[in-house]
């Protein structure tokens, strides 16, 4: 099977001043479809830029980039739009959630964009909340949410267009030791059982330890790509998620949450 994401020869140059800072130099990675992936890498190293690059947010100064047998990199702005609108979800460490819309309000906003009735998506992002313990939360402004609710909220409406892949930037970097493990442990529980591919930016090795494949960036390089063996990252999960995972065909044990 070919890779649901690949780049050949990225390179990203950003001008500041009369200077220009290299970001991303000659990348060259293979994401395939179903796993996740996580980019590690120190502040200032390219993480946050490169997945910016994958998932079409900023053109390459050179170099292409693929998501399936799509260019994005060669895609106009429009055609970036609705392809985003199609096939990619996104789940951001500020939650961005519209302070004026309920959750289940925010959460359908992908599926208006695909043509979805009214009656129907909010159906769909209910569904999608209650499976992040939210049921009863539907109804709820984000002023009215804490942080892991809202985080919760975001990731329900990442996944409820069943996108193609998910990026992530740091999505538990506003979040407690607790939560953090929670929220994660629903987004890989989700991504698995929707066959997702999924992309992470972290600077957190344990949550790194979680995913199939680990690219780390070294000042705009690939420094290194590893593909972990399956049993390494099943143990890995297990420690993690001790209390929560229940194996590569469990389910996730969280009931509905109103604190955290």
């Amino acid at each position: 099977m070919p890779p649901i994401i690949r780049t050949e020869g990225l390179r990203k140059v950003y001008r500041v001043g009369h200077e220009k800072v290299v970001a991303l130099d000659n990348v060259n990675i293979a994401i395939e479809p179903g796993e996740m992936c996580c980019i590690v890498g120190t502040s200032g190293s390219g993480k946050s830029t490169l997945l910016n690059q994958l998932a079409g947010l900023e053109k390459p100064t050179r170099g292409q980039v693929y998501i399936g047998k799509h260019e994005i990199s060669a895609m106009s702005e429009s055609e970036l739009a609705k392809f985003r609108q199609a096939h990619l979800g996104f789940i951001f460490q500020s939650y961005n959630l519209l302070p004026s819309l309920t959750a289940a309000e925010n959460v359908a906003m992908p599926l208006m964009f695909k043509g979805v009735g009214q009656k129907q998506r909010m159906e769909m992002a209910r569904q999608e909340l209650a499976k992040m313990g939210l049921a009863k939360r539907a109804g709820h402004k984000p002023t009215e949410m804490s942080g892991g609710q809202q985080q919760r909220v975001g990731i329900a409406r990442a996944f409820v267009a069943r996108p193609r892949v998910i990026f992530a930037d740091e999505p538990t970097g506003n979040l407690d030791t607790a939560t953090t493990k929670q929220v994660l442990y629903q987004m890989l529980q989700m991504a698995k059982e929707a066959g997702i591919t999924f992309v992470m930016v972290t600077h957190e090795p344990r949550l790194a330890g979680c995913a199939d494949r680990v690219i780390t960036i070294q000042d705009g390089r690939v420094l290194s790509d590893v593909l972990e063996p399956p049993q390494i990252v099943e143990k890995n999960r297990r420690e993690l998620f001790a209390g929560l995972y229940d194996g590569p065909e469990g389910q996730s044990k969280q009931k509905e949450d109103e604190s955290t």
